[in-house]
C-alpha cells in the first residue's frame, strides 16, 4: 500500500505494509533541513506551539513496541482505559471499563448495584461502591504517584497510557502423551505458541509451569515473581503458583499459601540476585536449601535446577525452578538448555501478563479517583459530614486501624481548630448507617508529628513511631490503644495553602505503609483539600444568603409605607382625568401637592381599567404606590416627581394615540409600573461616576448599572408583603409584565437607546413595521421610555427652562464629587465652571439625543407632533439665548 506524505509521528509504528512516498518538494524540503541543523532547533524552539512539545515529550519518553500507538487496544482481555493529560489541564479522551475473564476482572469486584443499596437516611458515607483496598496495588506493583505534574507543573492524576498487546485466541493445546512424541523444536515451537497469548498472569504462570515439567521431565514446578523496584532494599519474591504438577489446576493452586522469599535469600533468592543458574541433584546436600519447606507441604525434595527469568534488558522479572527429575536422576546440562530457551520465551510472556495486569490496576486506579470525586463532591451540606465521608472512605480503602482529619487553625500554623477521628470499628457499629458526623476530639493527638507536617507541609511515614523523637509516648499511656506505624500527609486548598492534615494509623497485619499507600493518600489528601474547601465556602454563603434574607426582610419594612397612610388614601375620592389634565402633552406638576399625585397615579390605573383587568386590590395599590415615593431619594432631578411626570406622559400618549390598543393590557400595566419604578433609589449620579468610583452597584451591574438597581428595587417592593398588587396575576401573566417592567426600565439607559434607536427608525421609515411581532413591540416600548423619560424637552418654555435648570444642578453636585473624591475633571456638562455653556449644550441635547426620537414619532402618529413642535420652539429659545450672550460679548 503506497500512501502520501504524512506526519511521520502518525505513521511511526503502522503495519509493515505501510510503505511512506515522499513527493519531491518535501524530500527536498526534509534533506535540506537535515543538513541544516541549527536552523531546524532553531525554528523548532521558535515556533513549536506547546502542545507539539508536550506531544513530542510523551512520544519520547513512553517505550511502545512496534506497531502499537497510544491509543486505546481492544482484543479478548476487553478494553484498557486509555487517559490523556493536555498541556495544563486534566482531561479524560476515554474512560472505560475493562471486562475480562481473567481473575483480575474488575467488574466481579463490584457489588450487584448500585441501587440495592439503602441510601434512604442514609448518611452516604458507608465503604465505597467498589470495594477496592489499597493493597491489591502492591501485588502488581503499581508504585507509580497517583499524582503525577503536567509539564507546567500543574497536578494531575492521568497517566501516560500504557501500550498493551491484543490477545490472541487461545489455541487447542495438545496432551502431555502429544508434546512429548514432538522433537526439541517443534516442541518449543508448540508450547511457546501456548503461552504467547495469554495475559491472565496466573493462566500464563500454570502454562508456564506445566509446559516445564514437559520439557524437562520434572515431577513438580514452581515460579516466583520479584516485587519492588531494582536497587529498592526492599525486594523480595513472592510465590505466583507453588509446586504445580501435570493435573495442576488454578483452583487447586488458590488453597495454597502465599510464600515470600527475601531478596538474595535460599536457592530462589540466590538466582534473582546473581542470575546464575543453579542445579542440585541433592537439594538437602546444599546449605542453601530451605528445609522448612518440605517440612510444611510433606513433599520430599531431591533434585532441583533454578533459573532466572529476565527482559530483554536482563533484568530478573522472576525465579522458574523444577524439582525431582522423573527418572530419579538429576537434571542434565541438556536440560538447562532447554529450559533456559524455553525461559526466553516465558520471559516475553510474562512481561506481556505484567503489562496486562498494570494496565487492569490502572483501570482500578481510575475507579477509584472516580469514587473519590462522586464522594467528595456528591454532597458537601457541612464540614462534619464532608469530613465523615472522607474518613469513612479512608479506611475502607487503606485498611488501617484508625483514620484522624485535622484542620489547622487559620489564625496560626501548627495548632488543630478541630480534630475529627474514626476507628475502624465504628464501621461495624450499628449507628454507622445513620451517622452523618465523625467523632471528634476523642483520641488524644500526636501534636510533635501532624503540628510538624502542618508547620513544614512534608509527607511523614513512620514504621515504628517509637523510634521517632516526634512521637509523643504518652498519648497511649491513657488507652489500651497503641500507635505502632502513621503515615501523615498534609491537605491544600487550591492556592497551595495547608488546611489541614490527614493522619492514618496502624496499617492492618502490622506491616507498615507502603509506596501505593503514600500515592492513594496524597489522591485523597487534594480532593479532601477541594471538598473541605468548597464545604467551608458553601457554608460562607448559605450563612451570607441568611443575613442577606434578614437585611432584605428589614429593609423590607423600612422601605414599604405604612398600612395606615395606604388605608387613608384608598378612602380618599379620586378626581377625574381632565381634572388634573392627565391627557395634556403641556401637563405641569408644579402647582401640585405629593398627595395630588397620588391620586392622579390611581387615576391612570382607574382609567386604563387595569385595577379591575388584573383583580388588584385597591388598597394594595395605594400602599405599593406610597411604597415607590417612598423609596425615591431627596435627589434635586431623579425623584418622585419626575417618575410621576414620566408616568404621566406615558399615560397621555397611550390615550391620545389608541396605543393602549396596539400594546394590551399586559404591556400596558408594565410599562405604568415601570415608569413609576425607572429610576427608585437614584443617587443623583450615572453610570459612568459609578463605574469610575468603583462602586459595589457597578461592581454587582456590570452594564446599565443604575437601570439594573432600579428594577431590582421594584421587584423588592412588588414582593414585599402588602405591595404585591401582581398577586391575582396567572403565572403567565405574571412573568410577561416583569418581562416588561424589566425591559422598560433598561431601555432608560441612553446607551440601549443608542443601540435601538437605529432599527426602529428604519422600520417607521419603511413603514415596514406589524405591531403583533413581539420584537417591533419591544422596540416601540423601549422608544416609548425614552420619549416619555425626555418628555420635560418638549413642555412650555418655563417648564422646560426651570426643569433644565434643576438637572444642570443635579450634575453639577456630580462633578463636584468627582473632584472632590476622585480628583478628577468632570466633563463640561457636569462642570461647575462650564455653568454659562448650558444654553449651547441643551442644544447639542436636543440636536444628537431628543429630536430623532420625537420625529421619529411624529410620522409614527401625527398626534404626537405637539412634542416635536414644544422642542423644536425650545431648541429656538436656547439659541436665542446663545445669540444675546453673543452680542453681550459674553464667553459662552
Amino acid at each position: 500500500m503506497r500512501l502520501p506524505l504524512r506526519d511521520m509521528e502518525e505513521l511511526r509504528g503502522g503495519s509493515e505494509d505501510v510503505e511512506v512516498i515522499y513527493d519531491a518538494e518535501s524530500a527536498r524540503i526534509e534533506a535540506w533541513l537535515d543538513e541544516h541543523t541549527d536552523f531546524a532547533n532553531d525554528y523548532f524552539i521558535r515556533k513549536a506551539s506547546r502542545s507539539l512539545v508536550d506531544s513530542w515529550l510523551l512520544a519520547h519518553s513512553i517505550s511502545q513496541p512496534p506497531g502499537i500507538g497510544p491509543s486505546v487496544l481492544s482484543g479478548n482481555g476487553g478494553v484498557v482505559t486509555t487517559l490523556v493529560a493536555a498541556t495544563g489541564t486534566i482531561a479524560a479522551s476515554t474512560v472505560t471499563v475493562v471486562h475480562s475473564s481473567s481473575s483480575g476482572d474488575v467488574s466481579s469486584q463490584q457489588p450487584q448495584s448500585n441501587s440495592s443499596r439503602n441510601t434512604t437516611g442514609s448518611s452516604g458515607a458507608t465503604t465505597p461502591v467498589r470495594k477496592i483496598s489499597a493493597q491489591e496495588f502492591e501485588k502488581g506493583g503499581l508504585v507509580k504517584p497517583m499524582v503525577t505534574t503536567t509539564l507546567d507543573g500543574t497536578p494531575t492524576f492521568l497517566s501516560p497510557p500504557t501500550p498493551v498487546g491484543s490477545r490472541i485466541s487461545l489455541v487447542d493445546r495438545k496432551s502431555r502423551e502429544e508434546l512429548q512424541s514432538l522433537d526439541e523444536r517443534e516442541l518449543l515451537f508448540e508450547l511457546a505458541k501456548d503461552i504467547c497469548d495469554e495475559l491472565d498472569p496466573r493462566v500464563l504462570t500454570l502454562k508456564i509451569l506445566q509446559h516445564v515439567g514437559v520439557l524437562v521431565s520434572a515431577d513438580r514446578a514452581s515460579l516466583f515473581t520479584v516485587q519492588g523496584k531494582k536497587g529498592c532494599c526492599n525486594r523480595f519474591l513472592v510465590s505466583c503458583l507453588f509446586d504445580v504438577s501435570s493435573q495442576s489446576t488454578l483452583e487447586d493452586m488458590e488453597k495454597k499459601e502465599e510464600i515470600r522469599i527475601p531478596w538474595g535469600s535460599g536457592i530462589v533468592g540466590y538466582v534473582a540476585e546473581s542470575g546464575v543458574t543453579v542445579n542440585i541433584p541433592d537439594a538437602y546436600q546444599d546449605d542453601r536449601f530451605n528445609q522448612e519447606v518440605d517440612a510444611k507441604t510433606g513433599y520430599k525434595t531431591r533434585s532441583l535446577l533454578c533459573m532466572a527469568i529476565k527482559d530483554k534488558r536482563g533484568d530478573c522479572l522472576g525465579v522458574a525452578q523444577v524439582i525431582n527429575k522423573r527418572n530419579g536422576l538429576a537434571f542434565t546440562r541438556r536440560d538447562e538448555v532447554v529450559f533456559q530457551n524455553y525461559l526466553q520465551f516465558c520471559a516475553i510472556g510474562l512481561g506481556n501478563a505484567q503489562l496486562y495486569q498494570q494496565s487492569q490496576l490502572e483501570n482500578k486506579r481510575n475507579q477509584v479517583l472516580l469514587d473519590l470525586a462522586r464522594m467528595i463532591f456528591e454532597e458537601q451540606s457541612t464540614i462534619e459530614h464532608m469530613v465523615y465521608r472522607i474518613l469513612t472512605h479512608t479506611l475502607s480503602l487503606m485498611q488501617c486501624q484508625r483514620a484522624q482529619v485535622l484542620l489547622v487553625h487559620e489564625a496560626s500554623k501548627g495548632t488543630f481548630s478541630r480534630v475529627f477521628d474514626l476507628d475502624c470499628n465504628d464501621l461495624v457499629d450499628s449507628d454507622a448507617e445513620s451517622r452523618r458526623s465523625p467523632f471528634e476530639g476523642r483520641f488524644p493527638i500526636n501534636v510533635g508529628i501532624s503540628g510538624f507536617v502542618a508547620t513544614m507541609g512534608e509527607t511523614v511515614n513512620i514504621s515504628n513511631v517509637y523510634e521517632d523523637s516526634r512521637f509523643d509516648p504518652s498519648v497511649d499511656d491513657s488507652s489500651e490503644f497503641c500507635h505502632k506505624n502513621i503515615l501523615c500527609m498534609p491537605i491544600k486548598n487550591s492556592d497551595g495553602r495547608i488546611i489541614g492534615v490527614i493522619q492514618l494509623i496502624n496499617k492492618f497485619d502490622g506491616l507498615p505503609f507502603s509506596t501505593s499507600d503514600e500515592n492513594f493518600l496524597e489522591a485523597f489528601a487534594i480532593f479532601c483539600g477541594m471538598g473541605i474547601h468548597n464545604t467551608r465556602m458553601y457554608e460562607k454563603a448559605i450563612t451570607a444568603m441568611a443575613k442577606q434574607r434578614v437585611t432584605l426582610e428589614v429593609l423590607s419594612y423600612h422601605a414599604t409605607a405604612p398600612l395606615e397612610e395606604a388605608v387613608c388614601l384608598s378612602d380618599a375620592m379620586i378626581p377625574s382625568a381632565q381634572h388634573f389634565r392627565l391627557h395634556a402633552f403641556d401637563f405641569d406638576d408644579e402647582a401640585m401637592t405629593d398627595e395630588d399625585t397620588y391620586k392622579a397615579c390611581l387615576r391612570m390605573f382607574l382609567d386604563l381599567d387595569l385595577v379591575k383587568r388584573f383583580n388588584i386590590e385597591y388598597d394594595v395599590l395605594c400602599r405599593w404606590l406610597l411604597s415607590v415615593k417612598k423609596n425615591y431619594r431627596k435627589v434635586l432631578y431623579h425623584n418622585w416627581r419626575h417618575s410621576f411626570n414620566v408616568s404621566q406622559m406615558m399615560f397621555a400618549v397611550l390615550t391620545t394615540t389608541k396605543l393602549w390598543q396596539v400594546l394590551g393590557d399586559i404591556e400596558c400595566l408594565g410599562l405604568l409600573i415601570a415608569c413609576l419604578s425607572h429610576d427608585l433609589d437614584h443617587r443623583g449620579t450615572n453610570n459612568s461616576f459609578q463605574i469610575k468610583a468603583s462602586s459595589a452597584l457597578a461592581q454587582l451591574y456590570s452594564t446599565s448599572t443604575m437601570e439594573r438597581h432600579h428594577f431590582d428595587q421594584a421587584l423588592m417592593i412588588l414582593n414585599s408583603q402588602g405591595n404585591q398588587i401582581l398577586s391575582h396575576l396567572s403565572s403567565d401573566e405574571y412573568s410577561r409584565v416583569i418581562r416588561v417592567v424589566e425591559d422598560a426600565i433598561i431601555a432608560t439607559d441612553l446607551a440601549v437607546y443608542f443601540k435601538n434607536r437605529g432599527a426602529f427608525m428604519e422600520l417607521v421609515e419603511n413603514e415596514s413595521y406589524d405591531w403583533t411581532r413581539d420584537d417591533h413591540r419591544d422596540l416601540l416600548r423601549g422608544m416609548l421610555m425614552t420619549a416619555c423619560d425626555l418628555a420635560a424637552i418638549t413642555k412650555p418654555w418655563d417648564v422646560e427652562r426651570r426643569i433644565a435648570e434643576l438637572v444642570a444642578s443635579e450634575f453639577f453636585e456630580q462633578g463636584d464629587l468627582e473632584k472632590q473624591t476622585l480628583n478628577i475633571v468632570p466633563i463640561d456638562m457636569m462642570n461647575r465652571e462650564k455653568k454659562d455653556q448650558l444654553p449651547a449644550m441643551q442644544v447639542a441635547f436636543i440636536d444628537s439625543i431628543c429630536a430623532p426620537v420625537y420625529e421619529v414619532f411624529a410620522k409614527l402618529s401625527p398626534k404626537l407632533s405637539p412634542l416635536l413642535e414644544g422642542l423644536q420652539t425650545n431648541r429656538h429659545n436656547w439659541i436665542q439665548i446663545i445669540s444675546q450672550g453673543s452680542e453681550n460679548g459674553q464667553s459662552h
